[in-house]
C-alpha cells in the first residue's frame, strides 16, 4: 500500500467514525388489520433490522404483533420511518431518549384514529 492509499484509508476511518446513525421514530403496520406498532430509536438501520430478524425468527417481544405477522406474513407489513430527529449541536449530548419518547407520543396522538399493536 503506497503512501497514499494509507491516507485515504485513515480519512475514511475518521469519517465512518464521525457518522452518526439517523434516529426516530418508525412504524410497523398490518396491512389487513391496519394496526401498528409505533417505536423509536437512536439507531434506526439496527432497530429495523433487530425488529425484521426477531420476527422472522418468532422471538419478537410484542406477542400481538408476532401473532399478527405469523397471520398474515411479512410481504402484508409496511415498514416506515415516520419521523427523524436531529443531532444537538452540543456534540456532549448523547442520550435522546426524552427526546425520542416526546417524538413518539406526539405522532401516537396524530395517529390516535389508528388502532395500536
Amino acid at each position: 500500500m503506497n503512501r497514499m492509499d494509507k491516507s485515504r484509508r485513515a480519512e475514511l476511518i475518521a469519517q465512518y467514525k464521525e457518522m452518526k446513525p439517523q434516529m426516530g421514530v418508525y412504524m410497523l403496520k398490518c396491512i389487513p388489520s391496519g394496526r401498528i406498532y409505533l417505536g423509536f430509536t437512536q439507531d434506526m438501520k439496527s432497530m429495523l433490522n433487530r425488529h425484521q430478524f426477531t420476527l422472522r425468527s418468532g422471538l419478537h417481544k410484542c406477542k400481538e404483533l408476532q401473532r399478527e405477522w405469523n397471520e398474515y406474513g411479512e410481504s402484508q407489513f409496511e415498514v416506515k420511518v415516520v419521523d427523524t430527529l436531529a443531532y444537538d449541536k452540543d456534540e456532549s449530548k448523547t442520550d435522546y431518549t426524552e427526546d425520542l419518547e416526546l417524538l413518539r407520543d406526539i405522532w401516537k396522538d396524530k395517529l390516535k384514529h389508528v388502532e395500536m399493536i
